[in-house]
Order: C-alpha cells, then structure tokens, then sequence
C-alpha cells in the first residue's frame, strides 16, 4: 500500500484527483485518475472520498499501488523501439547501462514511443519488472532527460523489489559529475535543502521555506576549477526530482545549460559560443548490491562514454579556459 501524509500547506484545499495528478508527475490523464478514485478505490483517512474531495493538512491518502499502476496502464502497451542500448552489464536478472541524453526514461503524456523503456521492451521483448506500473517497465529510478548515464533496470519483480530496498535504504551509491557555473569558494560541501514542486509549475521544483517538504542532501566537491566553471562530482544522500540541479543553483553554481534552473542568465561571454542540448550532469559511478547473489557490484564511466556535449564542454575549458 501506498501511503501519502498531506504536510506542506502547498497542498491545502487541492482536489483530491489534482493532488494525485501532480503527485504523479502529470504522466496520468485526471479524468482516468478521478474514475479510479470514484470507483471508491482511494481511502482518505481510512475513508472512501470522492475526487472531488478538497484535502486538509495531515490528511493520509491510502491506495494500492499495484492495483492503481494496472488500471492507469491497462491501454497503455508500450512500443518496442530498436534503438541500439549501451549495456555495460546484464545477466537474468538486471541490467547496467549508459542511458543517452536526450531520453526519456518512460512514457510520458508528451512522448510514449522513443523512450528508454520503449528501448528495454524490444531488447528483453517484454521480459522485466512491472512493480513501477506497466508504462514504466524495468524503471527502478530515472534519470532526467537530459541527463545521461548509469541506470540500474529490473528485469523481474524480485530484483526490483531488492534494489528498491536498496535504494529507499540507500546502500545504493550515485555519483555524478556536473559543469557547475561560477568559481567555488567552498572546494567540497554538503547542500541540505528541502525542495517542493514550484508555485504553478508541475515541472519545476524550489527550495521549501521553513523546511516543510522534501528532504533533499547533496555532497559536492570540486575536481577541476576553471575560470568561470568547475567540473564538480556529486553524491545523491536523497534521490529527489532535479534535485542536484536546484541545490547548485540556489548556492548560485547552476549546472552549465540548464535554462530551467537560470543557467542562460549566468553564463559568461567566453561560454557564447558553446551550445548545449541544456544541463550538462553526468551519472558517471553507480555501486549496490547484485538482488540476487547479494555481491557487490561497481560501475564507473570513463570520461569516452560521457554525453558528446558534456566532452565538448570538458574539452574547451581544459584547453582554452584554465583558471
């Protein structure tokens, strides 16, 4: 069962059916949401409510996760796409890969045919894990779409209820790297800011006032300074949406192109001329536990295998722009 306690007064008075559109991302039509609701299958404090319901703080919504995942997916079959994946391990059970910028990780309401999963589908025709919900097959956890490389995906509902243990535990560790504006005074830190989804966008998050929220911690370090740039390695404490994105830019080092997160407004004159398909975050290390065997496993990317604009961008501060 999924439990969810309404704390942040953000949410006060929303619409029952609103509130668990945007607690799922918007992925779901609220009309096919409402039905599931109205079909009396959503409790509200142990009671049944009607989508129209308008929430009240500490409010606790209860509903069976598998059950809501098959109703909002049952004409949701996704497409096999043959796109070439770059697999770095598989066995019966999982499979490490590379995910490319420039890719969803599952269907959305704007793209259903050429995401990540579409990709998995005709790779292991079919054969993985739908605990995510059945337009989300083999997803443990995503990375954004701009965003590439290591992703963890579960070919079975034993691993994926393994490595989501994992993770929710975290004994699973991610590493990335990002090409953060500006010049560090602090050379390594840690960011521990509470995060929630930004006023009238559904897309964007802020940092909370007053710590009511998601809790949200960041470790940064800086590897490489440049004039105007740092290459920076991160470590997820929590694994948050755009979370490593909002930290850097509320310590006023956003990741280079991320125009979402106020990029463009910093960048430089020496940078004009560098065009990136937006932020440039790199999951470049990735180490757990094999569901299975319970050997430890460790993946690290050699820089090769970085998106072509994160090494483009690498490449001209390391010859042009030395601190």
């Amino acid at each position: 069962m999924t439990i969810i306690e309404i704390n942040d007064e953000e949410d006060f008075k929303k619409r029952l059916d609103i509130f668990i559109t945007n607690y799922l991302k918007n992925v779901y039509p609220r009309t096919k949401i409402s039905l599931y609701i109205d079909k009396k299958n959503v409790l509200v404090n142990n009671k049944r409510q009607k989508s129209s319901y308008k929430l009240k703080l500490f409010d606790k919504i209860e509903f069976d996760e598998k059950d809501f995942f098959d109703f909002l997916n049952c004409d949701l079959a996704i497409k096999p796409w043959n796109f070439k994946l770059d697999i770095k391990f598989e066995d019966k059970d999982i499979i490490v890969l590379n995910k490319p910028k420039g890719v969803l990780s599952h269907p959305t309401k704007f793209e259903n045919e050429k995401t990540l999963c579409n990709a998995l589908v005709y790779h292991c025709k079919g054969a993985l894990s739908d605990l995510s919900g059945k337009n989300r097959l083999g997803i443990v956890h995503r990375l954004d779409k701009n965003t590439s490389g290591l992703m963890i995906v579960a070919k079975n509902n034993f691993s994926h209820e393994i490595l989501a243990k994992q993770i929710k535990e975290k004994t699973v560790k991610r590493k990335y790297l990002a090409l953060a504006l500006g010049e560090f005074k602090k050379k390594e830190g840690i960011i521990d800011k509470y995060l929630v989804h930004y006023i009238k966008n559904d897309v964007k998050m802020a940092i909370a006032n007053d710590n009511k929220g998601l809790e949200a911690i960041t470790k940064y370090k800086v590897i490489e300074q440049f004039r105007g740039c740092a290459l920076v390695e991160l470590e997820l404490k929590t694994g948050r949406t755009h979370q490593i994105r909002v930290h850097l830019a509320s310590i006023k080092h956003p990741v280079f192109g991320d125009s979402l997160y106020g990029a463009k407004s910093f960048m430089r004159n020496e940078f004009y001329n560098l065009k990136t398909l937006e932020q440039l975050l790199q999951s470049y290390y990735l180490s757990f536990y094999h569901p299975r065997t319970n050997n430890y496993m460790e993946f690290q990317l050699e820089e090769k295998d970085f998106s072509n604009d994160f090494i483009k961008v690498l490449n001209f501060l390391r010859s042009k722009n030395e601190y």
